[in-house]
């Protein structure tokens, strides 16, 4: 296949990622709409025998201080065929193209999955103390081909940190855990959950919790929850200007792109969370939770309660996002994938985020500004 890469339209994008079963939600065209600080782009491919648009991808552009050269950040993307034979001939137009543009550097984060570990494999590892991280455990599905796309972009240049990706950017997680829904019923499903997770269920059905969801208008009560699960969990949060942008202009792109989900009991909102839908493809995005009603099991309702949802709109994959692969319970971030294995659901290893850059002197030094701070 003969390939023509060009700009195109927003609208162009949108059709091209509605052909597609699947795509991130970093990938949709609205995204440039969210995340206002960056300039942005969006990129197609072409099939030069059929004038067919065969790939398109989302660029965001950060300018360097005082300067101006771009990094140029595909955020789990570009939405292409990763195991085309001439990976090459779809890769490098994109980087004279963003050189052209005043790239410095160029960073990408492949959608493709190289390694899955089911909920068993992971809760025997968690059980070994000699296992302290999920690559130490053997994977329940290794993809070949996946090998095969890291070796080509290493031979054509782009490099990746020990960490899977580069100190800077919005760096997005390379392990994620999600929940398989084709091919399954609803029951198979509430099956696969644990024990606890069922019997957690249960007592938040007694208990009176009820899910329901929310407006637009009801930000400012996530936002609350929110910043009382920031100060908790001791991270910075985003202002609440962040989702009422989010909500828009994901809302405005498709009506169903972004939902907002609340845990209520005895009239209380306890627990919150966001829901992104892209195609087959549906996120739990953020979740927030107050400090008291814990027992009341207001996040296993909810989350049950958007698995529901999920399904019923056709979605292929419920996806609980970040995960870090560390099975130590000493870990702070251990209780992420505790919480999360409980869906009877497999951990999923990205093959990282990789930099091409374009002039290797400014690359390094923001690269190194970034680490420092």
């Amino acid at each position: 296949m003969s390939l023509t890469l060009r700009t195109i339209s927003r609208e162009q994008h949108l059709e091209f990622i509605r052909s597609q079963p699947s795509a991130s939600h970093c990938q949709v065209p609205a995204w440039a709409d969210v995340k206002t600080e960056w300039r942005s782009e969006n990129l197609g491919w072409f099939d030069d025998r059929s004038g067919e648009l065969v790939g398109a991808g989302l660029v965001l552009y950060r300018q360097l201080p005082k300067v101006k050269r771009y990094l140029a950040y595909l955020p789990e993307g570009p939405v292409i065929n990763w195991y085309a034979p001439n990976l090459e001939e779809w890769l490098q137009p994109m980087l004279a193209h963003l050189k052209n543009k005043g790239a410095f550097s160029v960073k990408m984060g492949p959608p493709v999955v190289i390694r899955r570990w089911d909920a068993a494999a992971i809760k025997k590892g968690i059980q070994d103390t000699e296992v302290k991280r999920l690559r130490d455990v053997e994977a329940t599905h290794i993809e070949p081909r996946a090998f095969e796309v890291s070796d080509r972009l290493r031979k054509m240049g782009w490099q990746q940190g020990e960490d899977g990706g580069a100190g800077f950017g919005d760096v997005q997680p390379r392990y994620v855990f999600q929940v398989p829904l084709e091919n399954r019923s609803l029951e198979e499903v509430h099956k696969g959950f644990n024990q606890l997770w069922r019997r957690n269920i249960k007592k938040a059905d007694k208990a009176g919790v009820e899910v329901v969801q929310g407006r637009f208008e009801d930000l400012a009560e996530w936002q609350r929850l929110y910043e009382i699960t920031a100060e908790r969990d001791k991270f910075r949060p985003r202002p609440l200007s962040y989702f009422q942008q989010m909500w828009k202009a994901l809302n405005t792109e498709d009506p169903n792109r972004m939902r907002l989900y609340f845990a209520m009991h005895e009239g209380e909102a306890v627990a919150a969370a966001t829901m992104l839908v892209v195609g087959g493809h549906v996120w739990y995005s953020y979740g927030a939770s107050a400090n008291h009603k814990r027992e009341v099991r207001p996040s296993n309702a909810m989350q049950w309660r958007m698995l529901q949802d999920a399904y019923a709109l056709g979605a292929s994959v419920y996806d609980l996002r970040g995960i870090s692969d560390s099975l130590d319970d000493s870990d702070h971030l251990f209780g992420l994938i505790q919480f999360k294995v409980g869906t009877g659901g497999e951990a999923a290893e990205y093959i990282g985020e990789w930099d091409f850059p374009l002039n290797k002197l400014l690359h390094k030094a923001l690269d190194i500004y970034m680490s420092r701070r």
